[in-house]
């Protein structure tokens, strides 16, 4: 055959490792649900109008995740040839693309940050992800993953598992569509999530339960996003 041959790289192979690991040897089962985004985009407009520094969706979906984590901590967990391993810290693992592949480093002790902590650890991840700078805990201590691709247009996607955490969020854009939530029809932006989950550590309730968990703390941004406290400060 005629072509051109792209050699693996090192991460490349690495990938191709894991996710091989991962479907092979987790039985991934998927739970979908729709989120109404609308009133959480005016607040993030609000927030961000006139500011130095975003706070954007990825932040919010960072804090819903822990939100539910907390509630739901099968989830914020790793599989053991003993058992479930439930983490004490929620570390966050963030997909990253980058130019020959993808990183997933962990935002550590995500729930110890506020809004602005949580934005400006987004930021500095994303910045020595993309320097190759990142600490070897990053890159070996996430209890949970979120992929989000709502910035490339994507409406929805499912992730694999990142062996040996448990359970992955797949989020995409908010598209906007005609709903009847409210009793009659009206225009609602919604945003696709999807959790892919290793039924030998959790089981479809605890999947249904942390979506729920998920989408009721988006669709409060008025509480999500209460607070705004110096990223110094959050960083120290």
């Amino acid at each position: 055959m005629d072509g051109t041959l792209v050699e693996q790289t090192r991460m490349r192979a690495g990938i191709a490792r894991r996710m091989v690991e991962s479907k092979q040897q987790a039985p991934h089962f998927y739970v979908q649900t729709e989120v109404s985004v609308g009133p959480l985009q005016d607040r993030l407009a609000a927030l961000n109008e006139g500011a130095e520094e975003r706070t954007t969706m990825t932040v919010a979906l960072v804090r819903a995740s822990v939100a539910a984590l907390r509630e739901h901590p099968r989830l914020n967990a790793v599989w053991t040839a003993d058992g479930l391993l439930q983490a004490a810290d929620v570390n966050v693992g963030i997909a990253i693309a980058l130019e020959d592949g993808l990183v997933a480093p962990a935002l550590l002790g995500a729930d110890r940050l506020d809004v602005a902590g949580t934005a400006a650890a987004l930021r500095d991840l994303v910045e020595r992800a993309r320097s190759q700078r990142l600490r070897p805990a990053e890159l070996s201590e996430a209890t949970f993953t979120l992929s989000n691709l709502g910035m490339f247009e994507v409406s929805a996607f499912t992730a694999i598992v990142t062996p040996p955490q448990v359970a992955i969020l797949a989020t995409g854009r908010p598209v906007e569509r005609w709903t009847g939530a409210g009793g009659s029809p009206e225009r609602a932006s919604l945003l696709t999530a999807t959790l892919s989950a290793d039924h030998r550590a959790v089981d479809g309730v605890d999947a249904a339960r942390f979506l729920q968990t998920f989408k009721h703390a988006l669709e409060d941004p008025e509480t999500l996003l209460a607070e705004r406290a110096d990223p110094k400060e959050a960083m120290a």
